[in-house]
């Protein structure tokens, strides 16, 4: 049975806020203070440096614990401490988020406005991430169905990339890892999509329609709406998607794989739809038993509500697994359904409203809270680099 579970998580603002007390006590009721013991300078990090030697041949490598830091277990004894292994892949994946932005042109002189900068060859290099051990194998346009005069809309617009793990980064990772990446809200018809709070079914099931299953009508619209004339081709951000993750799950289907799925703001939203949609198409099933389905994961940074109770129950059932990342008092993720909302549904824990099904909920199996601001352009997740030791990758 899957649980939802809500933390918070206080992380200082400044690494010199933090303060670490050290006591000692003896076997007899009374207590003394010890006088620090200088060590020289070469002493003390010759120790530290050998403290850190063991600590990391102890430690268990992201290979053998892959799984439980996908979400297999639904990050049971994972979030409340961070572990060290997840607030690693947590990072990570926020970085290869805050590339989309790096990388989206929004130069209105320019050749590439409102599309990527680089090439699909040298993307992560152009970014500052030449060693992130993936190679990008689809860039994803959406083209929201909305018309305003501020801005040209009914033109595609890049919304992120399609990247799998090289054949080293593999190996490290314990598995091939097919990542999807969006970026969030830039434009201005995508601030439009972002504020139209109605329900819809998502009807993405042509062999089940499933009416219960609700979601904001403005994020399926980005998923779903084409452009004939756009030079990207007529497809919809949806196909797009569906095409070439079925490709690299076919490429590589003789080994370990896992699909994840990362995004920011307005990006997450279409992580968690393309999360549903894979695991109701059945693309992440296996005839093989032995290694069971494909995982699917989404790391969703500061994420708003996506669609309702339904939505949220049959992604459980599905098996879609989703941490949330969000800052305490960042308004995006209590929207949509500022009142219609998870809190709103149920009174007293027993009864549930008959107008239940028409309230939005976020979709999640652990949400993971902090009070300072973590930011996701400019200096990635910012907060958690500063106040947790960065380490080599295990």
């Amino acid at each position: 049975m899957h649980r939802s579970i809500a933390m918070t998580f206080v992380v200082p603002t400044n690494i010199s806020d933090t303060k670490i007390t050290i006591s000692s006590s003896s076997s007899s009721s009374s207590s003394s203070s010890l006088s620090p013991v200088r060590k020289s300078p070469v002493a003390a990090t010759t120790a530290a440096v050998a403290s850190a030697a063991v600590e990391s041949s102890s430690r268990p490598k992201l290979s053998k614990l892959w799984r439980e830091i996908q979400g297999s277990d639904n990050w049971e004894d994972m979030v409340e401490p961070l572990h060290p292994l997840l607030r690693q892949e947590i990072i990570r994946y926020g970085e290869f988020v805050a590339a989309c932005y790096k990388a989206f042109d929004l130069d209105p002189s320019s050749k590439r406005y409102l599309n990527c900068k680089y090439g699909k060859r040298n993307m992560f290099r152009d970014v500052g991430m030449e060693n992130s051990g993936y190679d990008v194998t689809k860039y994803i346009y959406a083209t929201p169905d909305i018309n305003i005069p501020v801005q040209a809309s009914g033109t595609a617009r890049w919304i992120g990339y399609v990247a799998v793990s090289s054949d080293k980064e593999a190996k490290r990772l314990g598995r091939r890892d097919v990542l999807v990446t969006f970026r969030g809200t830039v434009t201005n018809p995508e601030w439009i999509a972002n504020l139209m709070s109605s329900l819809t079914p998502a009807r993405l099931d042509p062999h089940n329609p499933r009416p219960d299953v609700k979601v904001e009508s403005g994020f399926l619209s980005l998923y779903t709406s084409e452009e004939s004339s756009s030079k990207f081709g007529p497809e919809s951000c949806r196909e797009q998607l569906l095409s070439e993750v079925s490709r690299l799950l076919n490429k590589y289907k003789g080994e370990e794989l896992s699909i994840t799925l990362a995004g920011h703001s307005m990006g997450s939203s279409l992580a968690n739809l393309l999360a549903y949609d894979i695991a109701e198409l059945e693309l992440n099933k296996r005839n093989d038993r032995k290694n069971g389905d494909i995982p699917v994961t989404v790391f969703s940074f500061g994420g708003p509500r996506v669609g309702n109770s339904g939505f949220k129950e049959r992604c459980e059932e599905l098996g879609v697994k989703v941490l949330r990342i969000v800052n305490v008092n960042d308004p995006i993720t209590k929207m949509p359904g500022v009142l219609f909302n998870e809190n709103f549904r149920v009174l007293g824990g027993r009864y549930e409203f008959p107008w239940s099904c028409s309230c939005y909920e976020h979709v999640d199996i652990v949400r993971k809270e902090f009070t300072s601001r973590f930011k996701i352009r400019g200096k990635m997740l910012s907060i958690l680099e500063k106040n947790f030791s960065t380490e080599p990758r295990i």
